[in-house]
């Protein structure tokens, strides 16, 4: 696992240990990066971090801020050797909570939230609601989510559902803090979505 671009391109990243977290790949985390691209002075919040490797790209590629949510200790640790081996921990924070608490208390706005929740735990839609309920999401703001193909976003969302793009195992869906109503009111480039590699 590697940094795809910007100050910190081609660094390796700490995996946590054992079968605990399901890392995205390379190839669909360069996916993903490609389809929406503007990170430079955005806030982002990395939900279920993993290893945290979502938002270090983000400050890769030129976000003032990042904060990781994540309860799993093994994933903490990992996160934390991360931000060591990029000196960048005077640009993040790590937040040990579960994540619809962390919501529900969360009194910032973010401009970019990456989620990538355990597959098969039916938490995809309740963290969407809690982030629109919360108003954690800047109105120009973006959401990444990565979802496996049986746990579909729910109607209640399609209104502000930009794009979705589904592999053999996985999904993934970009929605906007505002209801789109047509393809040019998208922040993300049209037509710039790579195949999904499992």
């Amino acid at each position: 696992m590697r940094i795809i671009s910007g100050k910190f391109k081609k660094r390796r990243l700490y995996a946590v240990p054992g079968r605990s977290t399901r890392p995205t790949t390379d190839f669909n985390r360069e996916m993903l990066f490609s389809a929406y691209q503007d990170y430079e002075g955005k806030r982002v919040l990395d939900l279920y971090a993993g290893t945290g490797s979502f938002g270090l790209e983000a400050l890769s590629r030129g976000a003032v801020w990042v904060d990781f949510v994540e309860f799993a200790s093994p994933a903490i640790a990992t996160i934390l050797a991360n931000i060591k081996l990029l000196n960048c921990a005077d640009e993040c924070h790590i937040y040990r909570k579960k994540v619809l608490p962390f919501l529900h208390d969360c009194k910032q706005q973010y401009d970019i939230i990456f989620l990538d929740p355990p597959y098969a735990r039916d938490l995809i839609n309740p963290t969407l609601a809690a982030i629109y309920q919360e108003s954690i999401l800047s109105e120009d703001g973006v959401i990444i989510v990565e979802h496996s193909r049986q746990e579909a976003i729910k109607e209640d969302f399609t209104g502000k559902l930009i794009k979705q793009k589904t592999g053999k195992t996985a999904s993934f869906s970009w929605l906007s803090g505002q209801d789109i109503l047509s393809e040019s009111e998208s922040p993300l480039p049209q037509n710039n979505y790579g195949e999904v590699d499992e």
